[in-house]
């Protein structure tokens, strides 16, 4: 259990709230870059790794980062400013995030303002904010978007982010001295030591000064060296949990439709009419296409070869968010659709060959029958 006394002040240190949208198929991030150059040549910037060497960890295609500005959040002692941004991922995810300012903090006013950012954000005039915002970003990036989607599926995420204590501490003394968990599970009550337990058992330390807590719906980020590395794998983590989900639930939507027209084209090929059943086809293939293509960009979003520590904590995040888990529900279904295609494909083959045959047929008792005749 963390001891209570002498516990340390928060010097330098934020909360960082993201909110991530589904918003297209595909996002141009070339074309993104070229509108920002046009309206302001330090709005727009890809995003890199600082921390590790790019042969060690990057990302596959680099998102692009939007300069927001400030914006004005209503928190229960008054509004407070936070700095707005997002990024754009080239297969169709929207991140913004709402980074708030916790400078000179005890370490209760600390965790006081994570919590509190965590309920703002979910109330009527913070969910006003992330709407305005969304829409702002839709349409900057409008004419690089490719196959817009409707707005729907969202995910959270918070990172209590410190960088400098007051006296400084080693990962070690910190985890001592606070109670991490419950800055993370935003309970004011005491946690059991099972529940604590489980809110910690993804901690990684690099150096001595550094943590990262990771839990499901947020982290804690010990960066005395203001390295930003971390947050950035996490936010990985969550457009590929968002964008899998998103394929998830339209191959959940598409496959009882499915059943239903490949019903329509087995009566349609008792019909002798072999249209709709190449359009079925040719739709199942396109869609497994699709997704297929979707969902490599997603599994390459972030590629890790040599960093240890940022490694671990990939790894640990997808478990965390079960993006194994989700990839492999999709490529279930996939499988059930290829299936599909084929044995439409088969079943539309054998009919051209037996109407072939029956022609074949027809052909040569006409040629008897008009040998007779003459």
């Amino acid at each position: 259990m963390a001891r209570t006394e002498a516990l340390p002040r928060v010097e330098r240190g934020s909360v960082e709230v993201l909110r991530l949208y589904d918003v297209a198929y595909a996002i141009d991030l070339a074309r993104v870059e070229e509108i920002g150059a046009m309206q302001s040549p330090t709005t727009v910037a890809r995003i890199r790794l600082t921390r590790a060497k790019p042969k060690a960890i990057a990302f596959g295609t680099p998102p692009v980062e939007i300069a927001l500005g400030p914006v004005r959040l209503p928190f229960a002692d008054g509004e407070r400013v936070a700095q707005a941004s997002a990024r754009i991922y080239d297969f169709g995810v929207v991140s913004i995030a709402l980074r708030i300012a916790a400078n000179g903090l005890s370490w209760e006013d600390y965790a006081a303002r994570v919590r509190a950012a965590g309920e703002v954000a979910g109330t009527e005039a913070g969910s006003a904010v992330w709407t305005e915002l969304v829409a702002r970003v839709r349409n900057f990036i409008a004419p690089a978007i490719e196959r817009p989607t409707p707005p729907g599926l969202e995910e959270d995420y918070i990172l209590a982010v410190v960088n400098a204590l007051e006296p400084a501490l080693t990962a070690e003394e910190l985890l001592e001295r606070v109670d991490i968990a419950a800055l993370l599970s935003g309970e004011s009550q005491p946690l059991s030591a099972s529940a604590r337990r489980d809110l910690l058992r993804y901690s990684f330390s690099y150096f001595r000064n550094d943590l990262a807590v990771v839990t499901w719906d947020s982290a804690f980020l010990l960066e005395p060296g203001g390295d930003t590395d971390v947050a950035d794998v996490l936010e990985v983590a969550n457009a590929q949990l968002l964008e899998l989900r998103y394929y998830d639930e339209l191959l959940d939507s598409e496959l009882p439709r499915m059943y239903d027209r490949v019903a329509q084209a087995h009566r349609a090929l008792r019909g002798l009419s072999l249209r709709r059943y190449a359009r079925l086809a040719r739709d199942l293939h396109t869609l497994v296409a699709d997704i297929t293509e979707v969902t490599e960009k997603v599994d390459n979003a972030l590629k890790v070869t040599e960093d240890v520590y940022l490694a671990r904590i990939y790894a640990a995040a997808l478990e965390l968010f079960r993006v194994r888990a989700w990839s492999g529900d999709i490529d279930r279904k996939l499988g059930i659709i290829r299936d599909t295609y084929q044995t439409l494909y088969d079943e539309a083959a054998t009919a051209r060959a037996e109407i072939l045959e029956a022609t074949i047929v027809l052909l040569i008792v006409l040629e008897i029958v008009l040998a007779w005749v003459v």
